[in-house]
Formats: structure tokens, C-alpha cells, sequence
């Protein structure tokens, strides 16, 4: 057998880490619009992340490039704890710059911190918030993030990008989406990843503008159109969902968004590509 390939495996996960830093970083962006007060821990955690990713990436820089199953099943597993890690820091460095704030530490326990990161990076959608309409919009837009990215997962972004650095990505492909690669929608793994990601992202702002124009405010409208798209469950206000009833066309958006996000990405680029056939059949 084998030796296991180490450092392709760190490797991969510091480009996870950097990934999850740029969306810590879009936060941070949210922060500063809104003017929340958390701008430093959003700005601390993604520099924490950021340079931790890179710092793994440049030691593992002379990594033998191929990726085999075994490795790819590996990274996969890895990859999702070091983001579920990284993705505490917003919380806890909320905590330890805002240590008086009674809204931040009302639930922001370790344990609390760790349930609230894994039910968002699963696309899991329960909380420990009763009152989330008190949190900071920064906090708010992070949650949403992580269901988000949990809803087509990052390890799939990163196989879009592997062949920048020059790694095969069918193996991690596999591991991250088994399923998927046997009715593939592009001969080459990274086409397909770009692709599903591609309509993934074009489906979460088209929703978006359907729900700002239908009646949200953008930030809800950002919000929920990333959390259900992802079939999560995170939202804006305490009412969840409930808080829209008296709007119809609100209702019928979030009900084809949420049979969409539960439908295959590979047969909605399919339907895009005007392929029907292939739809039908499957």
C-alpha cells in the first residue's frame, strides 16, 4: 500500500482555510455597512484563517500532486472540521472584543459557539438564538454564509480551482459527491464543479432579487435566499418564514427555491442547457 500523501492533504485543506477566510472577509464588508462594532473580530478571524491557510499551503508546496481515493476521503473529512474550526472564530472573537455586550454573550457558550458553526456549515438550520432579530447583521449575514456554503460545500469550490494548482480533482470529487460523478454533466471533474457552482451562485442572487422585489429589505432578502437555496433552515427574524405569511408571492418564491435546492444542480444545468431529454430520463 501506499504511503498516505500528507502533504497533499494539508495542502488542500490550507486552500479550504483560505476559502473560508474570503467569506469571513465579505462579512467584514457587512459589518462595516452596518456598522455593528464587529468589524475586528470579523477582520481578525479572517486574517487568523487567511495566514493559517497560506502558512499550509507554502510548507506543503513540494506535495506530490496526484490524490488518490483513500487521500481524497481523507481530505474531505478533514477539510469540514478545519472549516467547522475556523468557522468558530467570528463567535469567539466577538466575545473577546465586545466582552460587556449582553446581546454577544447571552448564548455564546463553547458548546453553543461549536452547535451553532455545525448546524450551519451542515445546512442543518437549528440554532440556539431565540432572538435572533437582536443579533449583529454581520453575525446574522456569517450564519446564513455558513449554510451557504454548506449547501453545495466548499470542497466541491475548491475542485474548481485545483487545476491552478495543478491537482487532479476526480478523487476528492468523489468522495465530497458520490453520485454525482456518474451521470457527469462535462467530461472533466473541474468543469463540472465550476458549473454546479455556477448555477448554485446564479440561482442565490436571481432568488434574491425575486424576494427584495416581492417584499424583502436586501439584507433578508441575501439572507434567506442563501439559506433556503441551501435547504438550511438559518433566518432573520424570530418568526423564521412565519414572519412572510401575509405575502403571498413571498411564499410561493421560498416554496420553488426550497424544491430547487433539493433538486440535483447537474439536472438544473441541464434544464439550463436546454438538455430535456436527459432531464426526462433520469
Amino acid at each position: 500500500m501506499k504511503s498516505l500523501n500528507i502533504k497533499v492533504i494539508l495542502n488542500l485543506s490550507g486552500v479550504l482555510l483560505l476559502l473560508n477566510a474570503l467569506f469571513m472577509f465579505i462579512a467584514t464588508c457587512v459589518s462595516i455597512y452596518f456598522n455593528d462594532h464587529l468589524l475586528y473580530p470579523f477582520l481578525v478571524s479572517g486574517s487568523l484563517v487567511g495566514l493559517s491557510g497560506a502558512a499550509m499551503m507554502y510548507f506543503t508546496r513540494d506535495r506530490r500532486k496526484h490524490i488518490n481515493k483513500r487521500e481524497g476521503y481523507i481530505v474531505v473529512c478533514v477539510g469540514w472540521l478545519f472549516l467547522i474550526l475556523s468557522g468558530c472564530l467570528p463567535y469567539v472573537t466577538s466575545l473577546i472584543f465586545l466582552p460587556n455586550d449582553h446581546i454577544i454573550n447571552e448564548n455564546f457558550s463553547f458548546v453553543n459557539i461549536v452547535y451553532e458553526t455545525v448546524s450551519g456549515y451542515t445546512a442543518t438550520g437549528t440554532s440556539i438564538y431565540d432572538d435572533v432579530e437582536s443579533l449583529p447583521k454581520s453575525i446574522l449575514f456569517w450564519r446564513s454564509t455558513t449554510n451557504w456554503i454548506g449547501g453545495m460545500g466548499i470542497i466541491v469550490l475548491t475542485i474548481a480551482i485545483l487545476p491552478f494548482l495543478g491537482i487532479g480533482g476526480r478523487q476528492l470529487f468523489m468522495a465530497e459527491a458520490p453520485g454525482i460523478y456518474t451521470d457527469k454533466i462535462h467530461p472533466r471533474i473541474t468543469e463540472t464543479a465550476k458549473n454546479l457552482w455556477l448555477v448554485y451562485l446564479g440561482l442565490t442572487a436571481f432568488f434574491a432579487l425575486l424576494l427584495y422585489f416581492g417584499g424583502m429589505n436586501l439584507f433578508d432578502a441575501a439572507n434567506h435566499s442563501m439559506s433556503v437555496i441551501a435547504t438550511a433552515g438559518f433566518s432573520t427574524k424570530n418568526e423564521g418564514l412565519m414572519y412572510w405569511n401575509n405575502n403571498v408571492f413571498i411564499q410561493y418564491v421560498l416554496i420553488v427555491m426550497m424544491f430547487l435546492g433539493g433538486t440535483n444542480f447537474a439536472l438544473i444545468y441541464l434544464l439550463i442547457k436546454g438538455q430535456f431529454k436527459k432531464v426526462w430520463k433520469n
